[in-house]
């Protein structure tokens, strides 16, 4: 098949009226794909073939279609993001499916992300572990100037690579356990590994992992299937630096340390 040619797929869609709806796999043909649209572009096809008919479209989410928001996530064919690696939804394209192929398109599985309709989940669990503490509010001043605040190259570095997780929730829809360590650890080392981010290091460990497990997140055991889906690469060695700065809090603030935690074997 030319690559230029136009092709036809058959689309199974997760169809859920809503939280508390049974669901199921609905099917529909899509005619005319070009190769070169986005995933999401056909899905954008498909919904307008069934506005015209007058049936329902399919809800999913998305905004700016360039891999940065993390908005678009989906499981496709049974792979978190779609089987690109390291990539999102919004950056898969139809030139890696053929004439006649069956997809099948479902949202994330995750207790903490129940659906709120067809493919669209809600994430808000992430959104209050950020609430918790993934933040600064400590009053650092204006903006220094370049090389005023010394940091080492290799913790730039690290920091740079965690704060580069769009909270898309892919390692958590990936992971056998739906841990969300990946994220939070992340969102931690971001902070831990710069100054500006030291007089809250102790609470902002203690408070976001709080969150974490109040929000039914799983715990981590290794599987490593977070790091393996992550858009933005980001590296397991953060869960592992979350475990320190957890178990050095609850030194600090003489409590005993949660369950959670500490159930992640990764050394430091």
């Amino acid at each position: 098949m030319s690559e230029n040619k136009n092709f036809s797929v058959t689309i199974k869609v997760w169809r859920q009226e809503g939280p508390e709806e049974d669901g199921e796999l609905a099917s529909y043909k899509v005619n005319n794909v070009n190769p070169d649209m986005s995933f999401l572009e056909m899905l954008d096809v498909l919904n307008e073939d069934l506005i015209k008919k007058l049936e329902k479209p399919i809800v999913f989410e998305s905004d700016c279609r360039e891999g940065i928001c993390g908005c678009c996530g989906l499981i496709v064919n049974g792979h978190v993001h779609g089987p690109d690696e390291h990539s999102t939804v919004c950056q898969l394209h139809m030139r890696r499916f053929r004439d006649g192929d069956i997809i099948t398109i479902e949202p994330w599985r995750v207790k903490s992300f129940p659906v709120i309709r067809d493919l669209a989940v809600d994430r808000t669990a992430l959104e209050k572990i950020i609430t918790a503490g993934g933040y600064i509010s400590v009053n650092t001043g204006a903006a220094p100037d370049a090389n005023a605040v010394p940091v080492k190259k290799e913790s730039a570095e690290e920091a740079m690579d965690a704060a580069s997780c769009i909270g898309c929730g892919a390692c958590v829809a990936a992971c056998p356990n739906g841990a969300a360590m990946l994220f939070t650890g992340a969102k931690i080392s971001q902070f831990a590994l710069l100054p500006q981010g030291h007089p809250e290091r102790e609470q902002r460990v203690l408070n976001m992992v709080e969150a974490m497990d109040r929000e039914g997140f799983g715990n981590c055991t290794n599987e490593y299937e977070c790091e393996a889906v992550c858009p933005k690469d980001v590296k397991v060695s953060h869960i592992a630096r979350m475990n320190r700065e957890f178990i050095k809090a609850n030194f600090c603030s003489k409590t005993e340390p949660s369950a959670a935690a500490g159930a992640s074997q990764i050394n430091p």
